[in-house]
């Protein structure tokens, strides 16, 4: 919601908008990046609705009877699902460029506007992560509304097909937010409606729907149009060469991870879809800054241990961003907080099964108590429910809270190890990473750190 309502505003509306975690004292970088912008917050209580406005745009992700959506249906106000509005902007932009997939997308989409900002072409960009450096929350890039659109379109809310975008790109498909039975009709349709259409040749998934509908392929698949090399993939940076059109591209970015290099390498082929020069590609993702919370580095100690805050939250994004790490450091302290009560029953037995198979000996592993956003949600499971499913080799551990997953991680913490903090759509996770680094940092550890 945020970049959209950042967007609509930049475009000269007035816009206004509440959100229940504004009034718990949550997300106030969000709230005054907003209000400096001159959109107007109300309490989340259905008092601001007026009669007066001309569209109602809500979240899918929240329940249909918040004070907020009763208030507009009383007043006839047109009710406008958040995707609904992208797609609208996405369909009037020349041209609109949607980039979908279950993993990685943000950080797709947060490299084109790196592109585009640093090549200097006007461009309007929606993401679901700032760039890292620019604060928490969403990106938004406006610019002119005849100039190309971008934007991340998310499967979560079973809206894919609305799109019609000029180029679509489906980067992988994995269980996320739904069985895969459930994702393919959406994706299909996603597929179907794109003019043209780039997938990732290295999902089976995605590559599936390449053949159906006649797609440019890409990745490290040997038959992929536009063929992945990789070279390196850490322990800080990736490197890999793009063979496309008959040259070679060489791809280095600042962030480790396989999955990162074939981040870039969709974003690589994004920007030549939209006229970049190849060598200026290239030369521009390898100063890219990453986006907020994807493997973002929050500091390093003198003594090695460097603290690592990520947005993972399904299987293949958890698996990604432990690899990555287990890739820099001889030990990796873990802690994941499920992202809802749903999730972490849709998660409940992959996570059992996938943990055991990842985590080395030397890891360590803490489940933090499920997030709770607010709203009616059935709260019949708890993190201590996960950690038990997990075998007793593990050691998992289990914090109520975050201060106890602080203290947990401060026990557990060795020299040279990498702590890694995981979980989605909590405002606090960051600061929780930061609050772990700031104590290591300056040495507040509650046993004297000492080699494993």
């Amino acid at each position: 919601m945020n970049p959209l309502a950042c967007l609509v505003r930049a475009r000269g509306h007035e816009v206004q908008g509440s959100d229940r975690s504004l009034d718990q004292g949550k997300n106030q970088e969000i709230a005054g990046r907003l209000r400096r912008l001159g959109i107007v917050l109300a309490a989340h209580d259905g008092s601001a609705i007026a009669a007066d406005l001309d569209r109602f745009v809500y979240s899918t992700a929240v329940e249909a009877d918040t004070p907020e959506m009763r208030a507009a249906r009383a007043h006839g106000i047109e009710l406008v699902p958040r995707p609904q509005l992208l797609a609208e902007v996405v369909g009037a932009g020349q041209p609109g460029v949607a980039i979908a997939g279950t993993s990685g997308k943000s950080t797709v989409t947060g490299m084109v506007a790196w592109l585009l900002r640093t090549t200097g072409t006007p461009a309007t960009v929606l993401g679901g992560a700032a760039l890292a450096g620019e604060g928490t929350g969403s990106l938004c890039m406006a610019g002119p509304e005849d100039g190309p659109v971008v934007a991340e379109a998310c499967e979560s809310d079973g809206t894919l097909g609305g799109y019609r975008a000029a180029i679509g790109l489906i980067h992988n498909v994995s269980r996320d937010h739904g069985e895969l039975d459930a994702l393919r009709p959406q994706f299909a349709a996603f597929a179907e409606n794109c003019r043209r259409l780039l997938v990732n040749a290295a999902c089976p998934e995605a590559s599936a729907l390449g053949r159906r509908f006649k797609a440019l392929t890409y990745g490290v698949a040997p038959g992929a149009d536009a063929r992945l090399e990789v070279g390196s993939v850490g322990p800080d940076r990736a490197r890999g060469v793009l063979h496309v059109n008959g040259r070679e591209l060489a791809l280095e970015i600042p962030q480790p991870g396989r999955h990162n290099l074939e981040n870039a390498a969709a974003a690589a082929m994004l920007g030549l879809e939209l006229g970049l020069e190849p060598g200026l590609v290239a030369a521009r993702l390898a100063s890219f800054p990453g986006v907020s919370r994807r493997f973002e580095v929050v500091g390093s100690t003198a003594n090695g241990v460097r603290v690592v805050d990520d947005y993972a939250h399904n299987g293949e994004k958890i698996r990604a961003a432990i690899v990555t790490a287990q890739a820099g450091a001889p030990r990796v302290v873990v802690v994941f907080q499920p992202h809802g009560y749903g999730p972490a029953r849709f998660l409940r037995n992959e996570l059992r099964n996938l943990l055991p198979r990842i985590l080395r000996p030397r890891d360590r592993f803490c489940y933090a108590e499920i997030f709770y956003a607010g709203g009616t949600v059935a709260r019949d499971i708890s993190s201590r429910d996960l950690a038990a499913d997990l075998p007793a080799s593990l050691r998992c551990g289990y914090a109520p809270d975050h201060e106890a997953a602080r203290q947990w991680v401060l026990s557990e913490v060795r020299p040279g190890d990498t702590v890694l903090i995981m979980g989605a759509r909590d405002p606090e996770l960051p600061r929780l990473a930061r609050s772990v680094f700031y104590a290591l940092h300056a040495g507040q550890l509650l046993t004297a750190m000492r080699p494993w």
